[in-house]
C-alpha cells in the first residue's frame, strides 16, 4: 500500500510536465514494428539531439545531427550516418570536409525496455555503412527528413549488485523515470550504457526504415 501511494505521488507531482500537443512527428519502423512519436530537441552534452520516446515498453529513438560550419541549427542537407560511438574520428570527419557534398556526420540510437521496469534492454546504434539522414527546409521553417538504415543491436542487463544495493530507492528513482519519460515526452534515464548494466554476449542487428520526420524550428531573431 506504501508503495501504491508512493507511486500515485509521483503520477499527480509530474502532472504538471505533462506532454504539450505539438505539430512534431517522427516515425519509422524497426524491424518492421511501427514507431511513432512526436519528436523533442534537446541538448545532451556538447550535441543537440532530436529524441522520440514512446512507453509500454519504454522505447527510445535519438537522431544527432552535427555540422562543421559552427552554427547551432539544424541545416538542410544530407548527413553521413557514421559508428555511434566514434562519430568525430578523424576519419569520419575527413569524409564530410573532402568536399564530398555532406553537410555533416549523424548518429542513430535505439533504446527499447525489453523487462520491466527497466530490468533489461535491446539497444541499437548507427554504424559507418554509407547510410544518410537527407534534411529538408520547407517554406515555413520547419525540417522534414527521411533516414534508414541498419543498426548494431546489443543487449543489457541490471547489474545484481545494482539491483541489491539500490534496493527501494533505485527502484523508485526508475518508476519517477518511467513516469517522466510517459508525461512529458522527454526520455529520463532511459540509456542503460554507464547506468548500473552490463552489456550480455549476445549481439543482433536492428533493421531500420521508412523513417521520417517533421520538426518546426523557432524563428531567429
Amino acid at each position: 500500500m506504501k508503495l501504491f501511494s508512493i507511486l500515485v505521488g509521483l503520477l499527480f507531482s509530474t502532472a504538471a510536465l505533462a506532454q504539450l500537443p505539438n505539430a512534431n512527428t517522427l516515425k519509422a519502423k524497426i524491424n518492421g514494428e511501427e514507431f511513432q512519436s512526436q519528436p523533442r530537441r534537446i541538448r545532451i552534452g556538447a550535441y543537440w539531439w532530436i529524441t522520440a520516446n514512446t512507453s509500454k515498453p519504454d522505447q527510445s529513438l535519438r537522431i544527432w545531427l552535427g555540422s562543421y560550419d559552427h552554427t547551432d541549427g539544424i541545416e538542410p542537407g544530407t548527413y553521413l550516418v557514421v559508428d555511434a560511438d566514434k562519430a568525430d574520428s578523424k576519419g569520419n570527419k575527413a569524409k564530410v570536409q573532402a568536399g564530398s557534398g555532406y553537410k555533416g556526420l549523424a548518429v542513430i540510437k535505439y533504446v527499447k525496455e525489453t523487462r520491466e521496469p527497466r530490468m533489461e534492454y535491446h539497444v541499437g546504434k548507427s554504424q559507418n555503412n554509407d547510410e544518410t539522414v537527407v534534411v529538408k527546409k520547407n517554406a515555413d521553417g520547419s525540417l522534414e527528413a527521411t533516414f534508414s538504415g541498419v543498426l548494431a543491436g546489443s543487449y543489457w542487463k541490471e547489474k545484481s549488485s545494482a539491483t541489491v544495493f539500490g534496493g527501494m530507492g533505485r527502484l523508485m528513482n526508475k518508476m519517477e523515470d518511467k513516469v517522466i519519460t510517459k508525461t512529458t515526452g522527454f526520455d529520463s534515464s532511459i540509456d542503460p550504457e554507464g547506468n548500473g548494466y552490463k552489456q550480455q554476449s549476445k549481439k543482433d542487428s536492428l533493421v531500420l526504415t521508412e523513417g521520417t520526420f517533421h520538426l518546426p524550428l523557432p524563428s531567429k531573431h
